[in-house]
């Protein structure tokens, strides 16, 4: 793909980015991105910072122009699941309201304050609260997405497989941005979960037996109808592309309908670097796959 100078700067910048140690590190890091990935945000109908779902647990919501009813979006963080916040995902989530969806950009809560089950445990309440509260801000409960990047994949994909299970509740699609889905097939190919010590800080001491738990590694959940239709995208130039190919062939097996979608020298997290045209690519075809089965 022919990239501008200035893309291919941008390209450059990250592929030489210090990687953090630790998660307060990586807390850091994205917290010093907020300004530039949330810069020249869209006008949407309205937005509603901090609303409570329960004690702990409130999301950002972002509200599309127009009358309604709108399509609900649950979008979940990535960070390893100790870093990141509805903040640092500020303009992604205004995007999807740009592009017609009620969007909820949750807060869940963090390791290793709050290891594991916790946040997943707030992905399948929020799932939940929206199905029941999004008439509140004009949405269509019976429209209802998720999706997530990178642990936020993780959590999406293991909280649509919990909800699967659920009556009453029905989700339209499921969205894996550069995701990890099989946290002991990364760790066999020699890789912590990004930070040094995230798999210990999200699952405790006792991590080794979790892995195999779909909540952890959702890739173990696949099965016939376990799964709405998934989108999974990723770049040739994230670590984590491997995770994207073994869920994208899990789908195949299970016969879930599915599309991959692999962008030429993307990074990881290349879906909120808005001055690059992969990202641009990235989410026209996120929200064409979504516009395809919403109404399904």
């Amino acid at each position: 793909m022919p990239y501008s100078e200035k893309e291919r700067a941008v390209l450059e910048r990250v592929k030489k980015s210090p990687f953090p140690t630790d998660y307060k590190g990586l807390r850091d890091s994205i917290n010093a991105t907020i300004g530039a990935t949330n810069a020249k945000p869209p006008e949407i109908g309205a937005f509603h910072e901090d609303v409570e779902l329960r004690q702990g647990l409130r999301a950002d919501v972002s509200v599309p122009k127009g009358a309604g009813p709108f399509p609900a979006t649950i979008y979940l963080h990535g960070g390893g699941w100790v870093a990141g916040s509805s903040k640092s995902h500020r303009k992604l989530g205004m995007q999807f309201a740009e592009a017609g969806y009620l969007t909820f950009n949750l807060d869940y809560r963090l390791a290793p304050e709050y290891p594991f089950p916790a946040g997943f445990e707030d992905c399948v309440f929020a799932v939940h609260w929206v199905h029941e509260n999004a008439r509140r801000w004009n949405g269509d409960a019976s429209r209802m997405v998720i999706g997530g990047d990178s642990a936020g994949a993780n959590l999406a994909a293991a909280t649509a497989l919990a909800i699967g299970r659920s009556p009453g509740v029905r989700l339209k699609a499921l969205l894996l941005l550069y995701g990890l889905y099989d946290i002991r097939a990364m760790m066999e190919r020699g890789r912590d979960s990004g930070v040094p010590g995230t798999n210990r800080n999200y699952l405790g001491e006792d991590y080794e037996r979790k892995l195999d738990d779909p909540r952890v590694s959702p890739i173990r959940g696949v099965k016939p109808g376990a799964l709405p239709p998934t989108f999974i995208i990723a770049g040739t130039e994230d670590n984590l592309l491997p995770e994207s190919y073994a869920m994208a062939e899990a789908l195949r097996k299970a016969e879930i309908p599915h599309e991959v979608h692999v962008l030429e020298d993307m990074p990881h997290a290349f879906m909120q670097m808005w001055m690059l045209s992969g990202c641009v690519e990235g989410q026209r075809l996120m929200f064409n796959f979504i516009r395809r089965h919403i109404d399904d």
